[in-house]
């Protein structure tokens, strides 16, 4: 694939793989984006790093040019999903969106005026995204998450809304919020599963992307096989602590 048709695959439900990067570490995420993923998301809610990591990552993901670079943001508004996208990222992530208001407040802070409230000022995106408004607009993927049962109760609704490209799972939050002890909690997995196929058949029947965040390449490839067009796998902070932990048990024999 070629980084400049990122959003259109994600708004035509190509299936992709990408990789999840919480750390500040512009020389491994280089690396990591050189590996063959689709894309590559930085997560600015949960992870570790600001705006300097934010940019510095988005510009190691495009050194290698075979990944997309995304963001997740910190929270639905203007100003982070600007920022963003202005240092670069060929889509966005918004967390907690839990009606078809709030997805359309997302895609408005996407897109600039008419189509949007997008305040123009692409200090870096320009030099690969756009910078014409309206190509940047048809560029840059607007992706809402689903993890709250109010965001379940409204994703028909959520998906139909006008210029959102795909709905993105998160987990953790929709297992606790299905009422699981823990993130992982196999006592709602039965409703876990069930709410992740009504998920993905909202976006089907709407004609957009439907990705979700998952454990492990061999999770990916199912989710990949049961309906949805895009999957995360893991992150960067997760196989780290993994392969540091393998290797000092194999010395030890």
């Amino acid at each position: 694939m070629t980084v400049e048709n990122f959003a259109a695959r994600i708004r035509a439900r190509e299936p992709m793989t990408g990789y999840w990067v919480v750390l500040d570490n512009p020389v491994g995420t280089e690396r990591i984006a050189g590996q063959g993923w689709d894309y590559v998301c930085v997560d600015a809610q949960h992870g570790l790093l600001d705006y300097k990591g934010i940019l510095g990552s988005l510009t190691a993901i495009d050194a290698r040019g075979t990944a997309a670079g995304m963001v997740r943001v910190p929270a639905n508004d203007p100003f982070w999903i600007g920022q963003s996208l202005d240092a670069g990222a060929r889509g966005v992530i918004v967390p907690m969106v839990n009606t078809a208001e709030q997805a359309a407040a997302a895609v408005s802070a996407c897109r600039y005026p008419p189509h949007g409230v997008r305040s123009y000022g692409p200090m870096r995106s320009m030099l690969r995204i756009g910078p014409a408004p309206a190509l940047a607009d048809r560029e840059v993927a607007c992706i809402v998450m689903i993890e709250t049962r109010e965001a379940l109760a409204n994703v028909t609704e959520i998906c139909a809304t006008d210029g959102v490209d795909a709905v993105y799972i998160g987990p953790s939050d929709l297992t606790i919020a299905l009422g699981g002890a823990t993130s992982t909690d196999p006592a709602v997995s039965e409703e876990f599963e069930a709410a992740l196929a009504v998920v993905a058949e909202a976006a089907r029947a709407a004609g957009i992307g439907a990705g979700i965040h998952t454990p492990s390449g061999e999770a990916a490839a199912r989710r990949l096989a049961r309906g949805f067009s895009f999957a995360t796998v893991a992150c960067d902070l997760n196989h780290l602590e993994q392969a540091a932990a393998a290797h000092l048990a194999a010395a030890r024999g």
